[in-house]
C-alpha cells in the first residue's frame, strides 16, 4: 500500500506539503524499510510536524512487521554508536561479534566481567581485592571483592576540578552550576560535620530532602564519613516516615523545612513533631525562610564544618552505604541495604547500557528515597558526567524548558510523565537536539508515547530499564548497539542472567522472571525480613540445576531478542479461567479515543465466582466521559485484539490513578474504591 496524500492530510499535514512528500518519496531509491524510515526521520519528520503524521508513516513503513507481530524499530544505531559507544569499545577489546556475544561472555565469565567493569569505571581502592567473587558460603551469600578496602565516594569525586558536577534550577529559571571541586568541598563539610558531632562510622543518618545540590552533598558526605544513609522520600506522610525511622533507628536526620510543589507549600520538618528524641539538621527551602527549631535541632548553616578537606573513611565492600525501602503498599516496607559494591552496578548500567560518557549531562526527575536517586548520583558522577536537577514539576513546561536550557544529553523518566507531556503538548517549540538517549522505568511503557518521545529529539533511542531496589540497577534494559523499538526492551543487562518460567517451572517465552545469581549489586540481606524466605525459599532449581531467586515480573520474549513487560505476576488476573496480565489489557485500551490512562482490575462478584473486569480511566483534557460509548469501544478492542471471552463488567472515570511514590499504579486501591462504591 502506497503512502496516501489523503491520509497525510487527514493526519494534519497541509495539502501542499502532503503532495510534495508523496512526490518526493516516489523519487527516492530505497531498498529496505530501514532506509525509508532513516530518510523520513532525517529529512522529513521534525517535531513541528503533527505527531499523527509520524504515526501514520511509521505504521506504513513497518506495516509488514507490525502485522506479523514482529518488533518494528524506530531508531537504528549509527556511526557514533557502532564506533564510539562504551559497548563498542568492549566488543573491540574482547574481540567478540556484537552485543549477544558480549552478553554470553558476561554471564559465562562473571569474574572476568566484573573485573573489566571495575577497570572501565576506574573504581578507586585503598586496598585492591584479593578475590573478585568468593562463593564459599554459596551464591545466596556471595562475598564480592574479598580483601578490598574502599569508599565509593572516592570514585564519585576523583579530581576533576572545574568540570561541572551539578547543573540546577530552583526558584528562578536561571540554570546554575556546581563544579566537582565545589561539590567535593561541600561533601567534606558534611562528612567533617558528622565527625565533629561525634557520629561514628557505621551509624545511620536519615535524609528526607528533595533532590538538590545540598542533598547530593549530604548523601555523599554521610557515606564518605563511613556512615549509612537512610533515604526517605519527601512525599511520604508523617506515618510512613515514622515507620521507616523506627525500622532503622538513625542517629540524626537531615530534613528541609518545607517543600513547594505546584505553588503549594508542604511541610516536611513539621512531620518530626512526634519524634522529639531524633535530632535534626534543618535546611530552609530558601534563604528568606525563618525556621523555628526544636531545642536539640540545628540549622544546616550551623552544622557544616569549616574544614574543606575530604578524607573518606575506608570500608569493607560488604559494609552498608545506604538503606532504601520497597514501596510498602502491602504492609511494612522491606529495608534493603546497598553496600559499597551496589553503586558499581548502578554506574555500570549507566556506562554500558545508557552509554554515559564524561561530560554528558544526565537528568532523571527522582528522589533519594527511591533507587533512581542514588542511581543517578552514581551513574553520573562515577562516569565523570554532570547531574542536572530542577525543582520544577516534571510534567510542567518549566521542567521541559530546563531540559533544553541545561543541554541535557541523557533524560530518564517514568512513562506517565511522557503521557502527560504528549497530551498537553508540553514540549512544543523546544529544542531537545542535545539529547542522545532517553530512558524509561517504573512502569510499562505505552509504545505510541515512546514513539512520540523519540520524535521530540530527532528520533533518539529510549532505553527501557527495569530492575528493582534490591538489584541496584536493571536486569532487563536496552543497548545502543541494537535498533530501538518503542516500548520494548532490547536485551538483558550485561552480567545478569535470568530465566522465564511457567507455573510448572519450565522455561517459556512468556512467564515469571527468576534471577540466576550471583550478580554484583544484587542484595544478600534485608534489615527487617529474612532474605532467604523473601527471595529463595521454596524455589526449585533451574533447568540446569541453578539456584534461582524470585523476582515477580512477567516478561514476554519476542523475535529478535526483544522483550515486552507485562507488569508484576501478582498484577495478573483470571478472567473466566484464563490468566491475563492487567498491563496487556491496559496497553490495548489506551487506543480508546479520548482516553489518556487506563488501569484494569479484576473484582470478585458478590457470592464469589470468576473475577469481573473493571476499567478505570483518566480522560484527556476536554474529552467527554460517556460510559456506555466508551465501554462499547473498549469491548470491541478487547474482542478483536485480545480475547472475545473477556467481558468488561464496568468502566469508571477517575481524575488521577492512585500511584505509589515510585509511580506504580496501586490497583489494590482501585479494587477497594470500586467495591466500596458497590456496597
Amino acid at each position: 500500500m502506497e503512502i496516501s496524500t489523503a491520509a497525510l492530510i487527514d493526519c494534519g499535514l497541509p495539502a501542499q506539503d502532503a503532495t510534495q512528500l508523496v512526490d518526493l518519496l516516489k523519487q527516492i531509491p530505497v531498498t529496505s524499510e530501514k532506509e525509508l524510515w532513516h530518510f523520513l526521520i532525517t529529512e522529513v519528520l521534525t517535531a513541528e510536524i503533527p505527531f499523527s503524521v509520524h504515526q501514520y508513516l511509521y505504521q506504513h513503513v513497518f506495516e509488514k512487521c507490525i502485522s506479523n507481530g514482529e518488533p518494528a524499530p524506530a531508531w537504528f544505531p549509527g556511526e557514533r554508536e557502532h564506533n564510539h559507544s562504551h559497548l563498542a569499545e568492549w566488543v573491540f577489546d574482547l574481540k567478540l561479534d556484537g552485543f549477544a556475544a558480549v552478553y554470553d561472555w558476561s554471564v559465562s565469565n562473571r569474574v572476568e566481567f566484573t573485573a573489566k567493569l571495575l577497570e572501565s569505571l576506574r573504581i578507586q581502592f585503598r586496598e585492591s581485592p584479593q578475590q573478585i567473587m568468593d562463593l564459599h558460603a554459596g551464591v545466596e551469600q556471595i562475598e564480592w571483592l574479598r580483601g578490598a578496602s574502599l569508599n565509593i565516594v572516592e570514585s564519585c569525586l576523583r579530581e576533576k576540578s572545574e568540570q561541572i558536577a551539578i547543573l540546577f534550577q530552583r526558584s528562578t529559571d536561571e540554570v546554575q552550576q556546581l563544579s566537582y571541586r565545589e561539590l567535593r568541598a561541600l561533601t567534606a563539610r558534611v562528612a567533617n560535620g558528622l565527625t565533629e558531632a561525634g557520629i561514628e562510622p557505621g551509624e545511620r543518618i536519615a535524609v528526607m530532602l528533595p533532590m538538590t545540590p545540598e542533598s547530593v552533598a549530604i548523601f555523599l558526605g554521610i557515606i564518605a564519613a563511613g556512615c549509612v544513609v537512610v533515604t526517605i522520600a519527601d512525599s511520604f506522610s508523617a506515618e510512613e516516615m515514622q515507620v521507616r525511622l523506627k525500622i532503622t533507628a538513625p542517629r540524626l536526620i537531615f530534613i528541609q523545612d518545607v517543600i513547594t510543589r505546584n505553588g503549594r507549600q508542604l511541610p516536611l520538618y513539621a512531620k518530626l513533631e512526634s519524634l522529639s528524641e531524633l535530632p535534626a539538621v534543618v535546611l530552609p527551602e530558601s534563604a528568606s525562610h525563618t525556621v523555628s527549631l526544636r531545642e536539640h535541632d540545628q540549622l544546616w548553616s550551623d552544622f557544616l564544618s569549616a574544614s574543606l578537606e575530604l578524607n573518606c573513611v575506608p570500608r569493607k565492600p560488604q559494609d552498608e552505604t545506604t538503606i532504601l525501602f520497597s514501596s510498602g503498599t502491602t504492609g511494612n516496607p522491606k529495608g534493603i541495604p546497598w553496600d559499597q559494591t551496589t553503586p558499581i552496578k548502578s554506574a555500570g548500567d549507566g556506562y554500558l547500557h545508557h552509554d554515559i560518557h564524561a561530560g554528558d549531562i544526565v537528568c532523571w526527575p527522582t528522589n533519594l528515597g527511591w533507587m533512581m536517586g542514588p542511581w543517578l548520583v552514581y551513574a553520573a558522577l562515577i562516569n565523570d558526567a554532570t547531574i542536572a536537577l530542577s525543582d520544577a514539576v516534571p510534567t510542567s513546561r518549566r521542567f521541559c524548558e530546563f531540559v533544553q536550557n541545561a543541554g541535557v544529553t541523557m533524560l530518564g523518566l517514568v512513562p506517565s510523565i511522557v503521557s502527560a507531556w504528549r497530551s498537553q503538548e508540553t514540549t512544543a517549540g523546544l529544542d531537545w537536539s542535545h539529547i542522545k538517549v532517553f530512558s524509561s522505568t517504573g512502569e510499562c511503557s505505552n509504545p505510541d508515547d515512546m514513539l512520540w518521545l523519540m520524535s521530540r529529539a530527532g528520533y533518539r533511542p529510549v532505553i527501557e530499564y527495569c530492575g528493582g531496589t534490591e538489584t541496584g540497577g536493571g536486569y532487563i534494559t536496552g543497548t545502543v548497539l541494537k535498533p530501538g523499538v518503542p516500548g520494548l526492551f532490547s536485551c538483558p543487562a550485561l552480567g545478569f542472567e535470568w530465566l522465564l518460567l511457567n507455573e510448572t517451572g519450565k522455561e517459556t517465552a512468556n512467564g515469571e522472571v527468576f534471577f540466576v545469581p550471583p550478580v554484583i549489586g544484587l542484595s544478600t540481606r534485608l534489615i527487617n525480613r529474612d532474605h532467604h524466605e523473601v527471595y529463595y525459599a521454596d524455589i526449585a532449581p533451574g533447568p540446569d540445576g541453578q539456584v534461582l531467586r524470585r523476582h515477580g515480573d512477567q516478561i514476554e520474549a519476542l523475535p529478535g531478542g526483544y522483550f515486552r513487560a507485562h507488569g508484576r505476576v501478582d498484577d495478573a488476573m483470571n478472567l473466566g479461567g484464563i490468566k491475563v496480565s492487567s498491563v496487556q489489557i491496559e496497553e490495548l485500551l489506551t487506543q480508546t479515543s479520548g482516553v489518556r490512562e487506563v488501569a484494569a482490575i479484576a473484582v470478585p462478584p458478590p457470592g464469589g465466582g470468576p473475577g469481573q473486569l473493571v476499567i478505570f480511566m483518566v480522560m484527556q483534557d476536554g474529552a467527554a466521559f460517556v460510559a456506555a460509548e466508551i465501554q462499547q469501544q473498549m469491548q470491541q478492542i478487547i474482542r478483536s485484539q485480545l480475547n472475545p471471552l473477556f467481558k468488561i463488567h464496568a468502566v469508571r472515570e477517575i481524575e488521577q490513578l492512585p500511584r505509589t511514590a515510585s509511580n506504580k499504579v496501586m490497583r489494590r486501591k482501585l479494587r477497594d474504591l470500586y467495591q466500596n462504591e458497590e456496597l
